[in-house]
């Protein structure tokens, strides 16, 4: 019995048509707008699937405090930092641009706010819909500089492709965080709200954990809870070359900073390592100025130690990877 001729797949033509404009919404399976004739997951699609799900790990690499940055995502309830724009950025805002400010949270969780003089407040703690929160706060500060003064920005998906924080500030501002007791940043006058504005800043003020940086050491926080306080220290040493160091620190019992105090683990957050310390309860951030300077010392010296380590650091070391949390 002879075979039968194999069908041959219908041919489709091939567009070579640009594709201009904003590309419309449509199923995986259904026709690539383009005009490829493919379908749209084996065509643009992929493109689009692949920016959806590519994930940044140090989106605050390359600015100036990346650590600080990193603590006011993620540690910090209430700050503010001056922000100072690159050279040019803007001169296509919608009128003047007196400040620029990142601010941790900002009421509703909005983006961005434009306010009435023109200046602009940056939210940081806002949901990343692009896998780079640094584009997303870039497209944020982008559509406030173009938006009425007296508006909030809503929230929206990043366009792929879009500039970065990076692009738009400028690399060689000092990037230096005011924490707060309480959102008061929120309002140009607080002093004068009244009503429903004055008691919904009275509950936002009420949930704040209290918060203070240090100034001895680079972006290290402490935090007072009820049960006990911590110290917070965002470091942007390597990990696995950091994770070493505190086994050495702490098989030497070297790890401490100060009487009745213990690294009890660390996070991981946008790429960088922070360690945290449990404290007394009556141990105060100005406490922990002196230790946390020494440890600063002891630290830097063990990070140039390359010798193996031994079995009791490889035990201290284990027990630190095992109380390590990743917030993103």
């Amino acid at each position: 019995m002879g075979k039968k001729a194999a069908k041959k797949a219908p041919q489709r033509s091939q567009s070579t048509t640009a594709v201009t404009g904003e590309i419309p919404v449509v199923g995986a399976r259904e026709d690539c707008p383009c005009g490829s004739g493919r379908r749209y997951k084996a065509c643009h699609g992929r493109e689009a699937s692949h920016a959806v799900q590519e994930l940044v790990h140090r989106p605050f690499e390359g600015l100036p405090g990346e650590a600080d940055w990193v603590a006011l995502r993620e540690l910090v309830p209430a700050a503010t930092v001056p922000l100072t724009l690159a050279a040019g950025v803007a001169e296509a805002a919608n009128g003047d641009v007196p400040s620029v400010t990142l601010a941790t949270v900002l009421p509703l969780a909005w983006p961005a706010l434009r306010r009435q003089d023109g200046s602009i407040l940056l939210g940081l703690q806002t949901q990343s819909a692009s896998g780079d929160l640094s584009r997303d706060l870039a497209d944020a500060l982008e559509l406030a500089l173009a938006t009425e003064p007296g508006t909030p920005v809503p929230a929206r998906r990043t366009v792929p492709g879009g500039r970065r924080l990076q692009d738009l500030l400028d690399a060689e501002a000092a990037f230096v965080p005011a924490v707060h007791t309480g959102f008061e940043f929120w309002l140009e006058d607080a002093e004068t709200a009244t009503g429903e504005v004055a008691a919904s800043l009275e509950r936002a003020n009420a949930s704040a954990i209290p918060t203070e940086k240090l100034d001895s050491v680079d972006s290290a926080y402490w935090c007072g809870t009820p049960d006990k306080n911590h110290l917070r220290w965002v470091m942007t040493v390597p990990e696995e070359q950091l994770l070493d160091a505190l086994a050495r620190l702490t098989a030497a019992d070297r790890s401490s900073i100060g009487p009745d105090t213990r690294l009890v683990g660390s996070f991981r957050a946008h790429g960088l390592t922070v360690p945290v310390w449990d404290l007394p309860l009556a141990m105060t951030a100005a406490d922990c100025e002196k230790p946390a300077a020494e440890f600063a010392e002891r630290l830097a010296a063990t990070l140039s130690d390359t010798a193996p380590l031994t079995a009791e650091e490889r035990r201290a070391r284990a027990n630190l990877v095992n109380r390590q949390v990743t917030l993103n």
